[in-house]
């Protein structure tokens, strides 16, 4: 992955791993097993949505933050940045949800996404209802759940396999990088240049 993926320090997990390793690596490490995963990915992030890829963004940001990944964290704030967002504008919201300056109808999505995160047996309908009277739709919804999902499951995949932190500051990444992250075929992308067969 170009830009701010690269260089990412390394915690020694997995010995067959180099110490400058990188999410690339462990996709090339682990090809067959990571292939379906990826394609679930850019399904989730790129496919069709109400939920626009700005919005599927903040939402892998702030998910990552919540569980403390500070690879993943940096690097959908770097996405997300691509998409328009202000990384911080992420930063408030991880500080303080209830006074970021986020678009008060997206305000229950996060809101669901970070309970959904934090104390998962705990969702209740008015959780849900509370997405409903924003306007939003059952499928949204469904979405930003998966979003969710799929970052729970990346932030224990990259925190499991030792990959630490991006490289770069959101403020640092180049407007070609970030040209780059705005391909709808992203997600394959990575996965096809380190080794996938998505």
């Amino acid at each position: 992955m170009p830009g701010p993926i690269d260089g990412a320090t390394m915690k020694r997990l997995f010995p067959s791993l180099s110490e400058d390793a990188t999410l690339g690596s462990v996709f090339s490490t682990f090809p067959d097993k990571l292939a379906p995963w990826c394609e679930y990915e850019s399904l989730v992030m790129r496919g069709e949505s109400e939920l626009s890829f700005s919005e599927r963004e903040l939402i892998a940001a702030y998910v990552s933050g919540l569980n403390s990944c500070s690879y993943c964290h940096g690097a959908h704030t770097i996405f997300a940045r691509a998409y328009g967002i202000d990384p911080e504008l992420i930063e408030a919201l991880m500080e303080n949800f209830h006074s970021a300056p986020v678009d008060q109808r997206f305000k229950p999505i996060l809101a669901y996404v970070s309970k959904l995160t934090l104390s998962p047996p705990h969702m209740t309908e008015e959780d849900a209802q509370a997405v409903y009277d924003a306007g939003w739709s059952e499928d949204a919804l469904f979405d930003a759940v998966q979003v969710c999902g799929v970052f729970n499951l990346v932030n224990r995949l990259v925190e499991g396999t030792g990959i630490s932190r991006v490289s770069k500051k959101p403020s640092e990444v180049d407007e070609k990088s970030l040209a780059e992250f705005r391909s709808e075929t992203f997600y394959t992308d990575f996965g096809r240049a380190n080794g996938l067969d998505v």
